[in-house]
């Protein structure tokens, strides 16, 4: 096929080397893009594949993981190259052999986000737009974080809600509760911070020696409480996990309450993918978060 012609040679000419694909075989991608191992000449990379349109997704990712790897704190597959033809976009990355994780290798995850998240931007969002799954995810620069969560995760994500079709109480209680969102940050102000953006269990995993690796990105700079709030949305994170996170950089009190505003973002782009009983779930979020304002 022409579209792995055009892979291996824009692998060749990202590794200043001929390469050759001489097997591959599907991977495990997720519902949003094909995935594949490819092996040749001694070497093998992991490949993301998509429609011809969804190069800037795949740039996007891309750099976000160079920007994680820039932070020398937690360990990311590496891109080799990205692109794009007449059959389809896709990425090329670092291969990474994954294995069960260990209680040490949690603890170790929960340190190395916690240094993740110290480093720091002076403003909220990030340098580009990407995207969460499938959906845009808008990462214009604000000085203010309320502002920002309201019009550009919130806000977002409702209007497209509303484009979707999903109207009446879900939108009515939504905008109410964009309205109190001050009210979740008393005396509390967040830092910008590097966040993974969709670190749900799917997207970490370990090496064969117990080191963490995270994975598929939404990066931005926002509340570190958002991240932590995203491993806690569908589980799968052991309690030495948070235990070493909180020991390296403690969470305030007020993250109790103010994650199910945070993951309520992730259930709306959810409902906006899929559909399906995410629309329950966000309004008896949404309802649950009013009640506490």
């Amino acid at each position: 096929m022409p579209i792995w012609d055009d892979i291996a040679q824009a692998i060749g000419e990202a590794i200043d080397a001929p390469f050759v694909i001489e097997s591959r075989r599907p991977s495990g991608g997720g519902c949003i893009n094909e995935a594949y191992r490819i092996q040749g000449k001694g070497l093998a990379y992991f490949v993301k594949l998509n429609a011809p349109g969804r190069r800037p997704m795949f740039e996007a990712e891309a750099a976000g993981l160079a920007e994680i790897a820039r932070s020398n704190t937690v360990r990311v597959p590496q891109p080799v190259c990205h692109g794009a033809g007449d059959e389809g976009s896709w990425l090329v990355l670092e291969c990474i052999e994954f294995r069960a994780a260990s209680n040490k290798g949690m603890r170790e995850l929960g340190r190395a986000l916690a240094r993740m998240h110290r480093a720091t931007a002076e403003r909220f969002g990030w340098r580009r737009d990407n995207t969460i799954g499938a959906t845009p995810q808008v990462n214009t620069p604000e000085a203010d974080w309320i502002a920002f969560w309201r019009s550009h995760r919130l806000g977002y994500q409702l209007r497209l809600a509303a484009a979707n079709g999903h109207r009446g109480r879900l939108l009515e209680s939504g905008e109410r509760l964009l309205e109190r969102l001050p009210a979740f940050f008393a005396g509390y102000a967040p830092r910008p911070s590097l966040l993974h953006g969709d670190l749900w269990s799917g997207n970490a995993g370990f090496t064969a020696e117990g080191t963490p690796v995270i994975f598929d990105p939404a990066v931005y700079y926002g509340d570190r409480e958002a991240d932590l709030a995203m491993t806690e949305l569908f589980g799968g994170f052991a309690p030495d996990f948070y235990a070493a996170y909180d020991e390296a950089y403690a969470l305030d009190p007020g993250y109790a309450r103010r994650k199910h505003l945070y993951n309520l973002y992730h259930v709306l782009n959810h409902l906006n993918l899929f559909g399906g009983g995410y629309r329950a779930r966000a309004e008896r979020m949404i309802a649950e978060l009013l009640a506490e304002v």
